[in-house]
């Protein structure tokens, strides 16, 4: 007779993101009474919906609305906040520092490694200080904020030279993230002039600086081609095949002799796997990700799973013509890997064997602002207004919970009769300093 095991299989999962939030729920959804105990891990208490920042950053979304409560869609799960420090898969632990400082073991029978991946940084003089990133709600709120303070600013100053630096605004970055962040904030900024009666739009100066020839390597070269055109009669100016050099106090040096003062950096150029993963004792590859097999599980480990951004995934769909393919970083990727991995993971605990995950890419969307977009899917190359509505039925079928789709679809249908909103609530960057000015008179 085979022996019963008397507790729970004990199952963690390291990541809040898409990976780790799909990956919960498919468990607590699929899970008999008793038959594991789910934990998941993140800094956040939150899953943030990325595609959406920068609809957030733009007015377009109530922030709120593009995150989801771990603990209010997780109720059958253990939500911890914590930070990943190190993985010891020999010893089945792993190092968290909690939300109050203290450090804390987690040990563990099935492990499943969603830590996603963070912005790649680049030795760039000055970037760590004058850069903003728009990868977390936070950084999204930031910019937003940043941005508008930046025009009220400008419509004050009677420095000319201080005015036109306020109002430039730097992007590097020519991918998904970095045009839409682009796209959305140039038509915010534009719109918000109407308020601003010595700020016209032609005073406002976009530039996107990107190191490869091309932007959107997503879709076909030509749709690149297009978008560009487009960016380019909204007054946007774009320097392709161009690296940043130096950003030192916002002064902005370009790799073919381009000068200029800009008090807005918005770093988009790539992302890197989790670097925790470093302080592991899992395989990974020369790009910091963990090596997995077609089924998710980490190569020597199979008590290991992972997806997602940090893990290397082999392509089935496109072995064939490379037999080193993995998965690209995005969230059409991880979201259907996560639903994998729950299945595999409760495949195994009841003796069966799991499934390789196979998914042919659908191709790429992306948001050029209010109802222009590009979009190249299902061997279809869509322009304008019908790409624009792609963008954003693809994504409110993506976000996750009908809570955040309803929340999501109202705030478009508000945006649309009353405007978007453009006031800036720059106070929250430094909540304290009315408070301290008070106490010094």
């Amino acid at each position: 007779m085979a022996a019963v095991k008397s507790e729970p299989t004990r199952i963690l999962i390291l990541g809040g993101g898409y990976v780790g939030l799909y990956t919960a729920l498919g468990l607590q959804k699929k899970l008999r009474a008793n038959e594991a105990s789910v934990t998941i891990v993140d800094p956040q208490p939150h899953m943030t919906y990325q595609p959406f920042l920068p609809e957030a950053a733009a007015g377009a979304i109530e922030p709120r609305h593009v995150v989801v409560p771990l603990r209010r869609v997780l109720k059958r799960c253990h939500v911890l906040t914590a930070r990943v420090n190190k993985i010891e898969h020999e010893r089945k632990s792993v190092t968290v520092e909690a939300a109050d400082g203290h450090i804390e073991q987690l040990n563990y029978d099935v492990l499943v490694v969603a830590l996603g991946a963070v912005a790649r940084l680049l030795p760039i003089p000055g970037l760590a200080e004058q850069g903003i990133g728009i990868k977390t709600i936070g950084e999204a709120i930031y910019l937003r904020n940043h941005v508008l303070t930046k025009l009220d600013q400008a419509a004050s100053t009677l420095d000319p030279e201080l005015r036109k630096r306020l109002l430039t605004f730097t992007v590097v970055g020519g991918g998904f993230a970095g045009i839409e962040a682009l796209a959305e904030l140039e038509d915010m900024t534009r719109d918000a002039t109407r308020y601003y009666e010595n700020v016209d739009p032609s005073d406002i100066r976009w530039v996107l600086v990107e190191a490869a020839g091309r932007i959107l390597p997503e879709v076909r070269e030509t749709l690149g081609v297009w978008t560009v055109e487009q960016l380019e009669k909204r007054g946007i100016e774009v320097f392709l095949s161009t690296a940043a050099k130096s950003f030192e106090n916002g002064h902005v040096v370009l790799s073919d002799g381009t000068e200029f003062d800009s008090d807005t950096i918005i770093w988009t150029a790539g992302v890197k796997a989790n670097p925790v993963l470093a302080n592991s004792d899992l395989p990974i590859d020369k790009r910091g990700r963990v090596e997995a097999t077609a089924a998710l599980q980490v190569v020597g480990h199979p008590d290991v799973w992972t997806a997602g951004d940090n893990a290397a995934v082999p392509d089935l769909s496109r072995t064939e013509q490379d037999p080193t393919a993995t998965c690209p970083p995005n969230a059409q990727h991880a979201v259907r890997q996560a639903r994998v991995l729950a299945a595999n993971i409760i495949r195994v605990l009841r003796g069966g064997q799991p499934k390789d995950y196979f998914h042919k890419n659908l191709g790429a969307v992306a948001g050029l602002g209010l109802h222009k977009g590009v979009a190249d899917a299902l061997n279809l190359k869509i322009k304008g207004f019908p790409a624009w509505l792609f963008h954003r039925s693809y994504h409110l079928k993506a976000m996750p919970t009908f809570n955040r789709k309803i929340h999501i679809l109202l705030d478009w249908m508000l945006g649309g009769l009353f405007r978007r909103e453009v006031v800036s609530l720059g106070q929250i960057n430094n909540p304290k300093e009315e408070f301290a000015r008070a106490s010094r008179s």
